[in-house]
């Protein structure tokens, strides 16, 4: 049985993903599926840049805003939700695009969970946290280098949460992640995917984070972190990591003044988007499209004139 076709449209932050995905699903007759590992939380809508719905013209969006921020939320759970999405989507006889800038998740979707492995172990992950807490993040990296280099050197000191689950991998199986992984590798995808990039010179693409953090403010950020932090939302939480919620809280707690933490939101937004290109740009399936220089009609002709190649048979309006 063939696989099932899959479109997908990934790339940095700010690169112009969910206009491109709206326009090309009004060509198609597509839905959009969200692979961002924060556009899953309601109340995070500016945070994480959630396209608004009078934006969405029309085309369904999932896996946006489902979860209330308090949940916790795990790859595994992203794909299997996500499989059942676009079997709806394809069942409805509509095309599924999967959208977004979260890497792991749309490999995870295309090839499989990359480490379906042992379950939590709570115990031990509340001692892995506490480690960190007590010592800093940078020592537990530090064990995780010790452990498992190959994992470390793909994961950011600062993200808590995949060190830990690293750690947790190795001290439950006596394996390390990066060993189950490679043995993933030789899986075939689970669909057929056409896969595309965009991206923007960087000095243009800095400028359109810089400008969308402005744009953020005047959305009211800060009043939606403020929520966040009235509900009770303890710092620990997944929710509280989304760029725009980390850098305004110490400005909420009064450590820092707000021209200072908006600074930082930038630098640190655009440290996120030289990692997700550094991500991409691993996995030789994606055909990069400069969207600065396209403009979203043309990203929408070039996905198009590339989906006809690849698959001959579809009919003569792609």
């Amino acid at each position: 049985m063939a696989a099932t076709r899959l479109i997908v449209i990934a790339g940095p932050t700010a690169t112009g993903k969910s206009a491109a995905a709206v326009a090309l699903a009004r060509r198609i007759g597509g839905e959009v599926v969200s692979a961002d590992s924060m556009q899953v939380y309601c109340g995070l809508e500016i945070a994480t840049a959630q396209v608004p719905p009078a934006e969405r013209q029309g085309i369904p969006h999932h896996l946006m805003g489902i979860l209330p921020p308090e949940t916790e939320f795990t790859v595994a759970a992203y794909q299997e939700m996500a499989d059942a999405v676009i079997a709806g989507i394809r069942g409805r006889g509509r095309w599924p695009i999967l959208v977004g800038g979260t890497g792991l998740y749309i490999k995870a979707v295309v090839d499989g969970f990359l480490f379906p492995g042992p379950g939590r172990d709570p115990a031990l992950r509340a001692r892995l946290e506490e480690e960190a807490e007590t010592q800093g993040d940078q020592a537990l990296y530090a064990r995780l280098q010790k452990v498992d280099p190959a994992a470390a050197a793909r994961i950011h000191p600062g993200d808590r949460r995949r060190v830990v689950r690293a750690l947790e991998v190795y001290l439950l199986t006596g394996i390390p992640i990066s060993v189950h992984q490679e043995r993933q590798k030789s899986r075939p995808p689970r669909y057929d995917a056409a896969m595309f990039a965009l991206t923007c010179p960087r000095e243009e693409l800095y400028d359109r984070i810089n400008r969308r953090v402005e744009v953020q403010l005047t959305q009211g950020l800060v009043e939606e972190a403020r929520r966040l932090q009235s509900r009770g939302v303890g710092p620990h939480l997944t929710a509280w990591q989304a760029l725009g919620l980390k850098e305004i809280r110490p400005y909420l707690d009064g450590q820092v003044p707000l021209a200072e933490a908006v600074e930082l939101l930038k630098r640190n937004t655009r440290r996120y988007a030289k990692r997700q290109l550094t991500w991409f740009r691993q996995d030789p399936r994606y055909i990069w499209l400069d969207s600065c220089h396209l403009g979203v009609e043309g990203v929408v002709r070039e996905i198009l004139r590339c989906i006809k190649g690849r698959w001959p048979d579809l009919p003569n309006y792609f």
